[in-house]
């Protein structure tokens, strides 16, 4: 069992990295909105298609701090090195309502 939205978030960026689709499903809200400098507001079966399978890029990622802002929000820090050896940090603002990740906000932060 996950425990809370924290937990939720985190086992989410698993699934990610270890491009386990089946298990990633279900902690996404049939509603979900995906926002990014890239992306705007797409939703979950685009999300699922466009953006999931993009974990190969990556040799590395660290997830550097994982709080959570109130009862239903929670900011992700993180650093990754793309296969080029290029590093960057970016931040997340997830807000998961009833145990479902509703929307994703990715601050592009740039290069390391």
């Amino acid at each position: 069992m996950i425990d809370g939205p924290v937990g939720i978030v985190e086992a989410a960026f698993r699934h990610y990295r270890a491009q386990d689709r089946e298990a990633a499903l279900p902690l996404y809200a049939d509603d979900f909105s995906f926002t990014s400098p890239q992306d705007d507001h797409i939703d979950k079966a685009t999300f699922f298609e466009r953006c999931f399978p993009t974990a190969d890029r990556f040799t590395e990622q660290r997830l550097l701090h994982v709080v959570p802002a109130d009862d239903g929000l929670v900011l992700v820090y993180y650093e990754y090195e793309l296969v080029s050896g290029d590093r960057y940090r970016n931040m997340e603002a997830i807000t998961v309502r009833d145990g479902l990740i509703r929307q994703v906000r990715v601050f592009f932060g740039g290069r390391v």
